[in-house]
């Protein structure tokens, strides 16, 4: 590490520090507030008793220090006690002793004169501010310790912190491009979709861009089959995917979704679609492909829900009858997304991964660690694929090395002063045309949201839809696909066999 991570890290970890620092500073004031203060009375020139004091010779000596001036023959006394008044008197009364100490001393015998004499020549007085404590000293000591106990944990734990957070690191693990940077927002749990949201959100923006870099991975081919998936559950995959896809068909791109994560799927749960009709339904062959795939109201995007949750997900996976169903999706879209489970908890991913163009990993800003994605790439490697990008997900919106928002949090929304000169010239965008105008307020949001008709899928009655289904499958009303109670009961979707 170089002096430039350091800074980076003291930056990053302020708040830490800070804290520490301020615990310190607490620690010592309390420590000054509880010392009892103590006074020096100091005199320029042992101990009687005369002075009717309770402290023993041993602990009085304590109490007195003597020194000696360099290179001169004046002997300093100082006394230190919590009275001012007492430390005077201890000086005073030792200086006299002293004095007589030394006449008795230096007198030889038979005369009556020392030969050394000692002499007050300052008289000790009664002092006015404690010399002990001082609170200044201890409070700036600790907080210069309090910073430097605090930078020390922040660079230790920084140290020990495998978490993904540079986009370099990341770039390093997965052997693949970064070609996305989701910031995050605390309204995605509520509004999850970029249709949902204002479209010139940083969120609504960081999308865009990675549908436009998307677009750079293998540039020579027309129709382009991706998994999406993530080390482990948590990491945002299936947003990420839905809103990937909601932004290629923005574009202008014909683009069919794929609901790959039959263990816990979600994408039909956002888009408010059909979940009982879907990739295991094609799979053991009861619905044809065209009759699957669901229309959402967004031009241009259809999606293949997962359908039914089979025993056997990993077999389903890896059979002629889904590299089969790939290719016919190959054949009629610009681009499929496919949103798989997890690589780490299970094979889905990976199985999938080995018969599609390439993997595109998604990565959790400051939560997935460092082993987690080189496992998650070794899963990959595994089955002869490759992750052929990487999209940090939920990066703090504050550019800087631990940030990627840097590109979209500035903004750049039409006032509304342009909004309204220019609403009779400008063209409405695709997510206005779809009932996802911008609202002042947050009531006129949620009733924007109710009329957006991908989010109003979700409270529509699906029985139409599986009418629509039926006859084009062409089965008895005995057994009519119902959403509410999946599939009737059928030994053919956990036959695998019969796929081949």
């Amino acid at each position: 590490m170089d002096l430039r991570d350091y800074l980076t890290i003291l930056r990053h970890r302020w708040l830490l520090i800070a804290s520490v620092a301020l615990g310190v500073v607490a620690l010592a004031a309390l420590a000054t507030w509880r010392t009892t203060p103590q006074y020096a009375s100091s005199t320029d020139l042992f101990i009687s008793t005369n002075l009717d004091l309770d402290e023993t010779p041993a602990e009085l000596s304590q109490q007195i220090t003597a020194t000696s001036q360099l290179d001169t023959v004046i002997l300093t006394i100082t006394v230190t006690d919590p009275s001012p008044e007492r430390a005077q008197r201890i000086a005073e009364t030792t200086a006299d002793v002293f004095v007589g100490y030394v006449g008795e001393l230096e007198t030889p015998p038979g005369k009556d004169q020392a030969t050394i004499k000692a002499t007050v020549t300052n008289q000790a007085t009664a002092p006015t501010s404690p010399v002990s404590p001082q609170p200044l000293r201890n409070l700036g000591l600790g907080l210069i310790l309090g910073l430097l106990l605090g930078a020390g944990i922040a660079v230790l734990r920084e140290t020990l912190d495998s978490s993904v957070k540079t986009h370099k690191q990341l770039e390093e693990l997965a052997e693949a491009p970064v070609i996305g940077a989701i910031p995050f927002d605390n309204g995605a749990d509520g509004a999850p979709l970029i249709s949902e949201i204002d479209p010139y959100s940083p969120r609504a923006e960081a999308f865009r861009v990675l549908r436009t870099n998307l677009q750079f991975i293998d540039p020579d081919a027309n129709k382009k089959v991706f998994v999406l998936s993530s080390a482990l559950p948590g990491e945002g995959k299936s947003t990420t995917a839905v809103n990937l896809a909601l932004a290629l068909a923005e574009g202008g791109q014909k683009v069919a979704l794929v609901e790959g994560d039959m263990r816990r799927p979600r994408v039909a749960q956002y888009l408010g679609l059909v979940e009982a009709v879907g990739l295991t339904t094609v799979l053991v062959g009861r619905v044809e492909l065209p009759d699957a795939m669901q229309e959402t109201g967004v031009s241009g995007l259809s999606v293949l829900s997962s359908g039914k949750t089979p025993p056997n997900p990993a077999e389903l996976l890896q059979s002629r009858a889904m590299v089969s169903l790939v290719e016919q999706l190959r054949a009629e879209y610009d681009v499929v997304l496919i949103d798989a489970p997890p690589l780490l908890p299970v094979t889905d991913a990976a199985l999938i991964s080995s018969v599609v163009d390439g993997a595109v990993l998604v990565v959790r800003h400051g939560k997935t660690s460092s082993d987690q994605v080189r496992a998650a790439v070794g899963r990959l490697e595994g089955v002869g694929a490759k992750p052929v990008a990487a999209v940090f997900n939920m990066t703090p919106v504050k550019s800087g090395r631990y940030g990627y928002g840097y590109g979209y949090g500035y903004g750049y929304a039409p006032t509304d002063t342009d909004s309204v000169e220019a609403a009779e010239d400008r063209p409405e965008p695709a997510s206005t045309r779809r009932g996802s105008k911008r609202r002042a307020d947050t009531t006129q949001q949620q009733q924007q949201r109710q009329s957006h008709p991908v989010t109003a899928r979700r409270r529509t009655d699906r029985s139409g839809d599986l009418d629509a289904l039926d006859d084009a499958v062409g089965r008895e009303p005995s057994r009519r696909l119902d959403a509410s109670r999946g599939l009737p009961d059928d030994p053919e979707i956990d036959d695998p066999g019969r796929q081949a």
